[in-house]
This record gives C-alpha cells, sequence and structure tokens, in this order.
C-alpha cells in the first residue's frame, strides 16, 4: 500500500438481497487529512461507513489497511448511547471495550463542550448526546475515525466547535478522519479530500483543490457546443447566452468568460450528471 494512505478500498460491493447498496467503489483515503463522503440520502454512505468499520461483511471487494496497528472507531448517526447510563459510565464502558483509552482525552472533550458527567446519557439534550458519542469514539486514540452526519444534532455554534476540535485532533494525533453528509455548505474549511457517491458509486475522489481547479464554468454568446474541449456536465441557454459548466481548465477569449466554480457547483453538477447516465 501507498505510504500516506489510511486504508484502500477495491472493488468493494454490497447487496441486501435483491438491492445494491454499493457496487465496485474503489478509493484510497488519504492518512492524517480529513475526507468528506457525500451525496444525497440513500446514496450507500452509512453502508459504505459500516462496511469500512468492519460492522458490515463486504459481498465483493475487500478494504485494506496498511501494516501494523490500525484503531477505527465509528461514531453512527443514530449516536446510540445506554439511557440510564450515566456519562461517567459511557467512558467507562469506553474504557473496558477499547485496548487503548485516553480518559483524560474523553474528560477534555466533554469538559470543552459543558457535558455533565453524572447525568444520565438518555436526560441530555441531542446535542449532548451526541457530543458524549464523539468523546468516547475520540478516547479510543482511533487511527481512522469514521462519523457518518455528524453535525445533523448540533447547532449552528455547536457544529463550529465540533469542527474546530476535529480538526485540532487531526493536527495533533494524525488522526484520519472521514466524515459523511448530504449538506455540502457543511463542507467549507472543513475537508481537503472528496468521495463523491451517488447511487451506491462511486462518481468522483480526490484532493477538493485539484477537483476544483479540474473544472470551469464558462458562458458566452448562445452556442449549442462548448467553447473549448472537455466533458460537459451542465449546459444551459438562456435568452442569448449560453453557460457550460465543464471539466475542463482550457482558457478562452472573449467573448467567452471562465470561472471557477464552487464545490457545491460541482458536487451538484456530478450527482446530476451520473443520475442521467444511470436513468
Amino acid at each position: 500500500m501507498t505510504e500516506g494512505i489510511a486504508l484502500a478500498v477495491e472493488g468493494l460491493g454490497k447487496r441486501y438481497r435483491r438491492k445494491v447498496a454499493l457496487r465496485d467503489c474503489s478509493f484510497e483515503l488519504p492518512a492524517g487529512r480529513v475526507s468528506a463522503l457525500v451525496g444525497m440520502n440513500g446514496a450507500g454512505k452509512t453502508t459504505l461507513l459500516s462496511v469500512l468499520a468492519g460492522l458490515l461483511p463486504p459481498t465483493e471487494g475487500r478494504v485494506r489497511l496498511p501494516a501494523g496497528e490500525r484503531r477505527i472507531a465509528f461514531v453512527a448517526q443514530e449516536k446510540p448511547l445506554y439511557r440510564h447510563f450515566s456519562v461517567r459510565d459511557m467512558l467507562r464502558l469506553g474504557s473496558k471495550l477499547n485496548t487503548v483509552w485516553d480518559q483524560q482525552r474523553a474528560l477534555d472533550w466533554l469538559a470543552r463542550f459543558d457535558v455533565p458527567l453524572d447525568r444520565p446519557c438518555g436526560k441530555l439534550s441531542g446535542g449532548q448526546q451526541a457530543q458524549v458519542s464523539f468523546a468516547v469514539a475520540i478516547g479510543s486514540r482511533p487511527s481512522v475515525l469514521l462519523l457518518d452526519e455528524p453535525l445533523s444534532n448540533l447547532d449552528p455554534l455547536a457544529r463550529r466547535e465540533v469542527v474546530k476540535e476535529l480538526l485540532s485532533a487531526v493536527v495533533d494525533t494524525d488522526m484520519t478522519v472521514l466524515m459523511s453528509t448530504h449538506v455540502v455548505a457543511e463542507l467549507s474549511g472543513v475537508a481537503d479530500h472528496l468521495l463523491l457517491l451517488g447511487d451506491g458509486e462511486l462518481v468522483l475522489s480526490g484532493d477538493v483543490d485539484d477537483l476544483l481547479a479540474a473544472h470551469r464554468n464558462y458562458a458566452g454568446p448562445r452556442s449549442e457546443r462548448p467553447p473549448v474541449p472537455g466533458e460537459v456536465l451542465v449546459a444551459s441557454h438562456v435568452g442569448g447566452q449560453s453557460t457550460f459548466l465543464m471539466e475542463s481548465f482550457e482558457p478562452v477569449a472573449a467573448p467567452w468568460t471562465a470561472r471557477p466554480v464552487t464545490l457545491e457547483d460541482l458536487v451538484l453538477a456530478r450527482l446530476e450528471n451520473a443520475r442521467a447516465v444511470a436513468a
């Protein structure tokens, strides 16, 4: 396996009887960075994370880890906790279930978000329950942390603080994070690597900066053909003007103009394009 890769996925597929949840997914997850797993609801994100975590066996393909001990922690979207356990009890359980445990690290996370240790988990707010799940995962000192829609139960301020703490943990411990979301706006300033999943298939993968640099929006006089060669993802024609979102970085001459695409533009265009091809 290439140095600097946290894990590699080769031809991964998962079926539930007649339903295909994942098909022929292959990618490498860069180590020590934050990667985003993006896709609409039902795209297969939770299934993929569950397979990577070892909770589900793949129907085909495999997940390869580098040599040496790799610890994977998974925070599910439901963030399950024992309702009658106190927060302190959940940390004690985490210490018993993990071969490596950092109690102080877990306590520091909870203190950062003012989560009371003696309160039963069932009496915590949804946001506080999420913080307990994060604390247990962080306390296990994982080399790879998998997060399924981690910000869904948090208010905007808590989202920003969680992201800040996660980024600090990545820098301090060289931890690798893969977080799923269907809200592209959540990725701003967070993830620098993208996995785009559509209907169980990997649509796009790579470093965010490289992917954005390889695409352009071209605008000019109405035309059925784009001004430069390359794959057209979206074409729109309004009045006397045409716009093409393309996988291309070719320069254009007046009257055509080229401008960068946003991550949201790129994600939506790729997903819409993949849906059209599938149809």
